[in-house]
C-alpha cells in the first residue's frame, strides 16, 4: 500500500477547466456511488464546489477508470461506502477520468487509482495503489485519527437523506445535558470555563460538531472580552497588514452582528498575506465560520470568498 503523508502544499489549478454547457451537478452513466450519503460523482460542473467543500471537512478525491483498470472503479465504490461509515468526517468525491479528462489534467494525474486528500482547499496525495475494502478502511481510519490530532474535526452534511433519520434529532442534541456546564459558564460570562468544558467534550468525542461550534464561539468571547472595540478597529484600520489587529477586529465585528464584515476583513487579510500570517488569518476565519454555523448562508458565501482568495 502506498499511503503518503500530508506534505505537499498548494492548490489545484482550476484555470484549465471550462464549464460545460447546461450540465448538471451529478455525473451520468456508471457512477459507483452505491447510495452513499457522503459521496458524490465529480464533474466539471461541481468540481470547484467540491474543492470548496473541503473548507468544512476533508474531501477525498478518488480518480478511477473502469475501462483501464476495473479494480480502480471498485475501489472508488468502496471509498463511497467507507465515507458513509464515517458519517461525514470526509466527503468522497469520485472522478471518472474517462468522462472527465479535464479534471485529471487539472490535478496532473499520472495513474489510476489515485486518491487525493483535500483539506481547506489544499490537495495532497494520499493513496496510489489498489486497496481492497478492509485495507482501504484501515488506511482511512489512520488518516482520520491523524487529522483529529491536528484539530481537524469538521463534518459534512449528508448529500441525501439517510435511512432512519428523524426530525427530532436536533432537539435531542440541544437538550443533551453534557453541554449544560459549558452553557452555564457562558451565561455567567465565565468564558475560560466554557472553553475548558467544550474542550473536554471534544476530547471525549472529536466528531462532536455542536461542541466544536460552541468552542469556537466561546473562544471568540474569550479573546475579545477585555478589548476596546473602538480602539481595536482603529488599530486594524491603521495597520491593514497586522494579522493580530485584523483578527481581533473581526472577532468584535462578529459579536456586533456584522458577520459579513468580519468575514470580508479576514478574507482580504488572507488575500494580502503570505506564509504564517496567511495561515493564521485563514485558521482564524475558519474558527469564525464554525462559530456562526456551517449552514448559515453568510458562511457559505464566506467560504466561497475564502476559496477564491486561496486560489
Amino acid at each position: 500500500m502506498s499511503q503518503q503523508p500530508f506534505s505537499r502544499p498548494g492548490a489545484i489549478d482550476l484555470s484549465g477547466l471550462k464549464q460545460p454547457a447546461g450540465g448538471g451537478a451529478t455525473g451520468g452513466g456508471s457512477s459507483p456511488l452505491a447510495g452513499s450519503s457522503y459521496a458524490l460523482q465529480v464533474t466539471q460542473d461541481n468540481f470547484q464546489a467540491t474543492i470548496e467543500a473541503s473548507l468544512t471537512a476533508p474531501v477525498l478525491l478518488a480518480f478511477y477508470s473502469a475501462s483501464r483498470l476495473p479494480e480502480s472503479a471498485q475501489m472508488a465504490q468502496d471509498l463511497a461506502q467507507v465515507a458513509g461509515e464515517f458519517e461525514g468526517r470526509f466527503l468522497a468525491g469520485l472522478v471518472d477520468v474517462d468522462a472527465e479528462p479535464a479534471i485529471a489534467q487539472a490535478v496532473q494525474l499520472q495513474t489510476v487509482p489515485f486518491v487525493f486528500a483535500v483539506i481547506d482547499g489544499r490537495p495532497q496525495p494520499l493513496i496510489q495503489d489498489v486497496l481492497d475494502l478492509d485495507a482501504l478502511r484501515t488506511a482511512i481510519n489512520q488518516v482520520m485519527q491523524q487529522l483529529t490530532t491536528q484539530g481537524i474535526t469538521g463534518r459534512h452534511q449528508p448529500r441525501q437523506a439517510a435511512p432512519g433519520g428523524g426530525e427530532g434529532d436536533d432537539d435531542e442534541a440541544q437538550l443533551d445535558p453534557r453541554y449544560a456546564p459549558a452553557e452555564d459558564a457562558l451565561a455567567r460570562n465565565d468564558f475560560d470555563t466554557a472553553v475548558t468544558e467544550y474542550e473536554r467534550l471534544i476530547a471525549a468525542n472529536p466528531a462532536d460538531s455542536e461542541a466544536a461550534a460552541g468552542l469556537a464561539m466561546a473562544r471568540v468571547l474569550q479573546r475579545s472580552q477585555d478589548a476596546d472595540p473602538a480602539a481595536a478597529r482603529q488599530a486594524a484600520d491603521a495597520s491593514p497588514d497586522d494579522v493580530a489587529a485584523q483578527t481581533l477586529a473581526a472577532d468584535l465585528d462578529l459579536l456586533d452582528g456584522r458577520v459579513d464584515e468580519a468575514f470580508t476583513r479576514l478574507v482580504e487579510t488572507v488575500r494580502r498575506s503570505q506564509g504564517d500570517d496567511r495561515n493564521q488569518a485563514r485558521e482564524h476565519l475558519l474558527g469564525l465560520f464554525a462559530a456562526v454555523g456551517n449552514d448559515d448562508p453568510r458562511v457559505l458565501k464566506g467560504r466561497q470568498a475564502l476559496a477564491s482568495a486561496l486560489f
